[in-house]
């Protein structure tokens, strides 16, 4: 039995249609940094983001970064937002001092609820 042409051509587009979806979910998947990492990850959301976010995140000149406030926000395009900031905005691109794959921990992160800041890993003496 030969498959219409029409039929073989849609299957291809389905077929590539899935994978392009997959490796685009497969590499918004949070990597778990190195924990000294995590936690400048941390402060540094607390801190530089909360002076405008709020502190407790829960806005301030910027709109607040709750899941609660997250919750409809596509991942994709909050990660966007930090790595790109919004040109016009008082939002700054993060790009000069995270990784793409720290800006999905981080948002992963914020729509799960953040943790709070523990403060900077200390610097290790060099003997």
């Amino acid at each position: 039995m030969k498959i219409p042409p029409l039929l073989a051509h849609a299957a291809v587009f389905l077929g590539a249609a899935l994978v392009s979806a997959y490796v685009a979910a497969a590499e918004q998947q949070p990597v778990e940094p190195e924990a000294a990492r995590a936690r400048e990850l941390v402060h540094i959301v607390r801190q530089d983001c909360g002076s405008c976010h709020g502190l407790t995140l829960k806005g301030g000149l910027g709109p607040a970064l709750t899941a609660e406030a997250l919750a409809d926000k596509p991942a994709e395009g909050l990660v966007a937002t930090i790595i790109g900031g919004r040109p016009g905005t008082p939002m700054p691109p993060f790009h000069t001092i995270l990784s793409e794959a720290e800006a999905v921990w981080i948002v992963d992160r914020l729509l799960r609820g953040f943790p709070p800041d523990s403060g900077l890993p200390q610097a290790r003496s060099q003997h």
